[in-house]
């Protein structure tokens, strides 16, 4: 999604990049680096390997950004990020964004940055407002049905449903193909070219619903995510501002509906001291 905002962005300018990440063959992103790029856009691990065949060298960087920092810190890259750090030239300019500021990723800020200037977009606002936001009681076992019978409303149009579990994600979507709903999974016991083939058929239309693990679906930017499904809670409250910021894009309106079973009543009220208001209980359901 990057480098396709870059090519984007970039159309008139005179700026090569390539994107480099593992799942798929290194050819082409050898190639690439061969060649010699303005623009680098890496997964840490794949980059690492690389860098340790030959293919990549940092002496020349003078920007380096490290995008999703929170992500990067629960998903144990940390080190790896700074094996990279230290091959880059110690005079550069540095950016550290992060969706969510918790006390390790504070620290980490610290760690690797010199003096930096901070800028917070809308801390007092963690949802987005013109995201209608409705909270659904529901048995666990009855959540299946209840999904459905939303998703076949006229007013849904494109969809993406959270699950914890990844085999709970291949069986919600089961359950929707089932009945004639269009679903794709995407979560990492799915390849890399499943993923993107899930996504592109989403982003076509060709899908009417993702349903999604919380790793895998972050960072996903789709135009014209009507709603967003909450099918199960998720265990870290800030998950939730990640998940429901699918929907509400530039400006466009959309619906978070959030299924909450008996179990999941403390995950609830976590996310409603998060957000420092309770989520409108949709009873007609």
């Amino acid at each position: 999604q990057i480098g396709d905002s870059i090519t984007a962005y970039g159309r008139f300018l005179q700026v090569s990049h390539t994107v480099i990440f593992g799942g798929v063959g290194q050819g082409p992103q050898e190639k690439a680096m061969n060649r010699g790029v303005d623009i680098v856009v890496a997964t840490p691990g794949r980059l690492l390997d690389l860098m340790g065949q030959g293919f990549v060298q940092l002496d020349a960087v003078k920007t380096f950004i490290l995008d999703e920092a929170d992500r990067m810190l629960d998903m144990g890259f940390i080190p790896d990020v700074e094996r990279i750090l230290v091959k880059l030239p110690k005079e550069r300019r540095t950016g550290f964004f992060s969706a969510t500021l918790p006390t390790a990723v504070e620290v980490l800020a610290k760690r690797l940055l010199v003096n930096p200037a901070r800028v917070t977009i809308n801390p007092e606002q963690p949802t987005v407002e013109k995201i209608c936001q409705r909270l659904l009681y529901v048995d666990r076992d009855h959540k299946d049905d209840l999904l459905v019978s939303i998703l076949r409303g006229p007013e849904v149009g494109r969809a993406i449903v959270f699950t914890q579990m990844k085999y709970k994600a291949n069986r919600v979507c089961e359950r929707l193909e089932r009945v004639g709903i269009s679903a794709a999974p995407i979560h990492g016991n799915k390849t890399q070219s499943a993923r993107t083939k899930a996504l592109d058929n989403f982003r076509r239309g060709k899908v009417k619903v993702l349903v999604a693990t919380d790793i895998a679906a972050r960072g996903i930017d789709v135009d014209g995510i009507t709603d967003v499904f909450n099918y199960d809670l998720p265990t870290e409250a800030e998950t939730y501002i990640h998940r429901i910021g699918r929907t509400a894009r530039a400006g466009s309106e959309g619906q978070a509906w959030t299924f909450c079973s008996k179990e999941e009543a403390g995950l609830l009220l976590d996310i409603e001291r998060l957000i420092k208001k309770p989520i409108p209980d949709d009873v007609e359901h």
